[in-house]
C-alpha cells in the first residue's frame, strides 16, 4: 500500500511539473527560440514571409508537399493557439526575423475557447494589434480569412459559423480601411452550411492536402501584392 500511494504521489508531482512548465511559457515563446537563431537575418535581397498561425498554418508545413521548401517561407504556426498567444510571441516568432511580409491566419481556437471565452471583439483586437506591430516594423501586412467551420470534433455544438462570418466581416473592412491586403480563403472553401466544403478537410476544420492546395495560389497571389504595396 506505501508502494502504491508513493507511486501515485510522484505521478502528481509529475504532472503538476508539466502543468507548471506549460504555465510558464504560456505563449510557447520557447517553441521556435532555436531555429530562429539558427535561421539568422534575411540575406541579400532575399524577400523573406513569416506564417503565423496555429495548426492550420503548423499542419501545412507538414502536409504541402512542396510550399514551404523556399527558405524564404518560415511557417511559424503552433497548434492549438488563439490570438493573445500570438500576438506574446509576435516580437520573437515575426519581427525579430525580419520579414518583408507576414501572413496572419488566427482566430478559429479564440472562438473554440481553447484558452477561455472570447467575444469577437477581443479576437479582432488581437489581430489589429498584430497588425500593428508589423507596420510599426516595416513589414507588409497579408491579414487572412478565417476558414470556415461548421463545427468542433474537440468541442461540439459551439457553433462557430455564424462567428467566423462575422469576424471576417470586420477583418474584411479593416483590411480595406488601413489598406493592407486581405487574403480570402472563406469564399473559396466555405460550403452551403457556412462549413468547411468536405472534401478540403479530414476533420471540418483542418485542411487536407487538397485544401492547401487551394490555399496556396491565394497566398502566393496575396503575397506578391503586399511586396508591390509601397
Amino acid at each position: 500500500m506505501k508502494m502504491l500511494n508513493f507511486t501515485f504521489i510522484t505521478f502528481l508531482l509529475i504532472i503538476s511539473m508539466i502543468e507548471l512548465s506549460s504555465a510558464q511559457d504560456w505563449a510557447n515563446l520557447g517553441r521556435f527560440e532555436a531555429a530562429n537563431a539558427q535561421l539568422g537575418l534575411p540575406e541579400g535581397d532575399e524577400k523573406r514571409v513569416v506564417f503565423m498561425g496555429n495548426s492550420i498554418t503548423e499542419g501545412w508545413l507538414q502536409d504541402s508537399t512542396s510550399f514551404f521548401y523556399s527558405k524564404s517561407y518560415i511557417n511559424r504556426g503552433i497548434s492549438g493557439q488563439t490570438t493573445p498567444q500570438m500576438l506574446i510571441r509576435f516580437r520573437a516568432d515575426v519581427i525579430d526575423l525580419k520579414p518583408s511580409v507576414v501572413v496572419i491566419l488566427a482566430g478559429i481556437n479564440d472562438i473554440a475557447g481553447n484558452t477561455g471565452p472570447s467575444t469577437i471583439e477581443m479576437i479582432s483586437n488581437n489581430l489589429m494589434s498584430m497588425v500593428e506591430l508589423a507596420k510599426a516594423n516595416d513589414i507588409k501586412v497579408v491579414l487572412s480569412s478565417v476558414l470556415p467551420a461548421y463545427d468542433f470534433s474537440w468541442r461540439p455544438g459551439m457553433e462557430p459559423a455564424l462567428k467566423v462570418v462575422e469576424l471576417n466581416r470586420i477583418l474584411k473592412e479593416y483590411s480595406d480601411k488601413t489598406g493592407i491586403i486581405y487574403l480570402d480563403y472563406f469564399s473559396a472553401m466555405v460550403d452551403e452550411r457556412n462549413g468547411l466544403k468536405e472534401e478540403l478537410t479530414y476533420d471540418g476544420v483542418h485542411p487536407n492536402i487538397a485544401g492547401y492546395k487551394v490555399m496556396e495560389p491565394l497566398a502566393k497571389d496575396a503575397i506578391e501584392k503586399a511586396l508591390m504595396q509601397d
